[in-house]
């Protein structure tokens, strides 16, 4: 009788993966895993430093610091009233919410000024 297709290529009875070092695989295996799970150092960042360009005097007094945040807030919270104003929907309860948060941190600011001593 005659086959339509050819015996199949004579292959030797081994493994392939029998012959591979173990410690080669552990290598790779670790390389791969600190290439995916282990930070690089260049990734690593510098500690926060501060910018200098809207920066307090230090030696301006507690008192003026507080004035002068008691007035930026007021001020914010007038900016907040107008826009308010204009706003409806949901943006306008998103932006009343701001403004209570403002007014707050308004208060605090002026009973912060209230327990400041004056240095003459």
């Amino acid at each position: 009788m005659f086959k339509v297709t050819p015996n199949p290529p004579q292959s030797d009875a081994t493994s392939p993966y029998e012959s591979l070092d173990s410690n080669k695989l552990h290598k790779a295996a670790d390389r791969a895993l600190d290439h995916y799970l282990k930070p690089s150092d260049t990734l690593k960042t510098t500690p926060y430093q501060t910018s200098s360009m809207f920066l307090a005097n230090p030696k301006t007094a507690t008192e003026e610091l507080l004035v002068n945040a008691s007035e930026s807030l007021g001020s914010a919270s007038v900016m907040l009233s107008d826009v308010i104003g204009m706003v409806e929907g949901s943006a306008r309860k998103t932006l009343q919410g701001i403004a209570q948060v403002v007014m707050l941190g308004e208060l605090a600011v002026n009973q912060a000024l209230d327990n400041v001593v004056p240095v003459e």
